[in-house]
């Protein structure tokens, strides 16, 4: 598997085609991961539960999409992401027509969490594409790009999910996406491959020689080594308050908040939310390209953490009118794609050989940081709760909202103080 000369290296086309078809299936998951935001009424409503209960249904997609990062690294560093990719759309589908035919919210839960354990092969699966089908120079780029092809997700589950559900209901609209990801599922068998070299061409890779020994590297030993780096213990914990708060609000709180606090109707708040995911995608390319064009990471890494406690601090303990949250939150997204700076440094920090489960490690943090928030943020507003019912959906006032939020604020405070303690890579591959 060597490259050689008399090999041509993949065109563009194929590469992105082949990447896409993994990117799309973390546009799935992302659609997925958020999309109760715009469906809490129906939820409380259908299920009878308040926001601790709901917090713990979107829950439990994190729950098994964490703990199936570290296995997923090390998989995909023994088996490849086409056999990863393809069962994992299989399984999504699978959950997602539980979820869209639950008959009380036990079967939803079940729902939800294989969802979540399927689409987390997603991201390290592409991750690993990329190191073989695009050169080094354009890794932090496909990278980027990963994360805009999930907040797409993100978006359709804004305004136009809430469309099709007013027009459809959402039982229906789900099981539509149970079908659709099975399509995903077919064409990823059919397509995808783990290097170009099985298409006739050359491998971007400088390790496929070595991939016979990665395969057979021990699952234990492989993590174990990774967590000796420093740094990947960092880039783990640090995105938990920086991204957590973004799937957090973007994911479930945002669009109560928006319309209990500030009057908007589901639509107007769920397109609110959809401009700070849209700002996290901008972010993440432009951000992972200009720490490139630097030679460094943690300088950019630590500015935009400060953008992004600065912009959390005064959306939660000042009492702003509509235009100027909308203001705010548009840096506080793109800052928050510092994400992709994070994982090629994670990426750089370790051995090549080890870069699947480092990618899985480092993945955790972020959806630590929804696992944890989102449960949390619905405890606090249960806690605060005045007893108000709205169509059988409980209503919190502003005090309720910004207790919450708070401990939104108390993570990124920890982010900012751990991404100091950072190692600067210098954009440079570990030996």
């Amino acid at each position: 598997m060597i490259s050689t000369p008399s090999r041509p290296f993949p065109p563009a086309a194929l590469a992105w085609s082949v990447w896409g078809l993994g990117a799309l299936l973390y546009l799935i998951g992302f659609y997925q991961r958020v999309a109760p935001a715009v469906i809490t009424d129906q939820l409380m409503a259908e299920f009878s539960i308040g926001a601790a209960a709901l917090g713990n249904l979107s829950g439990f997609y994190f729950y098994s999409y964490v703990a199936m990062q570290i296995p997923t690294g090390v998989i995909a560093d023994r088996w490849g992401p086409r056999r990863l990719l393809t069962l994992g759309a299989g399984v999504a589908a699978l959950g997602t027509a539980l979820f869209a035919t639950a008959t009380s919210l036990w079967w939803a839960d079940a729902g939800r969490l294989l969802i979540g354990a399927s689409v987390a092969v997603a991201f390290v699966s592409m991750l690993k594409l990329a190191s073989h089908w695009f050169a080094p120079r354009q890794y932090a780029l496909a990278t980027g790009m990963a994360l805009l092809m999930g907040v797409v997700g993100g978006v359709v589950a804004g305004v136009p999910l809430r469309m099709l559900v007013e027009a459809f209901g959402w039982r229906a609209v789900m099981g539509v996406s149970a079908g659709v990801t099975a399509l995903l599922c077919l064409a990823t068998w059919w397509l995808v491959r783990d290097d170009p070299v099985e298409r006739g061409y050359a491998s971007h890779s400088q390790h496929a020689h070595n991939h016979g020994q990665a395969e057979h590297t021990p699952i234990l030993r492989g993590l174990l080594e990774v967590l000796c780096y420093r740094n990947i213990w960092i880039l783990l914990l640090t995105p938990i308050g920086v991204t957590g708060a973004i799937l957090a609000f973007s994911g479930l709180w945002g669009v109560p908040y928006l319309r209990q606090v500030y009057g908007l109707d589901p639509k107007s708040a769920a397109a609110i939310t959809s401009i700070l995911l849209v700002a996290w995608a901008l972010g993440g390319p432009l951000l992972g390209a200009w720490s490139e064009r630097s030679g460094r990471r943690k300088p950019l890494y630590v500015l935009t953490t400060v953008i992004v406690l600065a912009g959390w601090t005064t959306i939660i303990f000042l009492p702003l009118p509509l235009w100027l949250l909308v203001t705010i939150l548009a840096p506080v997204g793109f800052a928050s794609g510092n994400l992709i700076v994070g994982f090629a440094c994670a990426k750089e920090s370790v051995p090549l050989r080890l870069m699947g489960t480092a990618s899985g490690v480092c993945n955790m943090g972020p959806l630590l940081g929804g696992m944890l928030l989102q449960p949390a943020v619905g405890w606090m507003l249960d806690r605060h709760w005045s007893g108000t019912l709205v169509n059988g959906a409980r209503t919190y006032d502003a005090a309720a909202w910004q207790a919450g939020f708070s401990l939104i604020f108390a993570g990124i405070v920890v982010s900012m103080l751990l991404i100091l303690f950072l190692r600067e890579t210098h954009c440079r591959q570990s030996a």
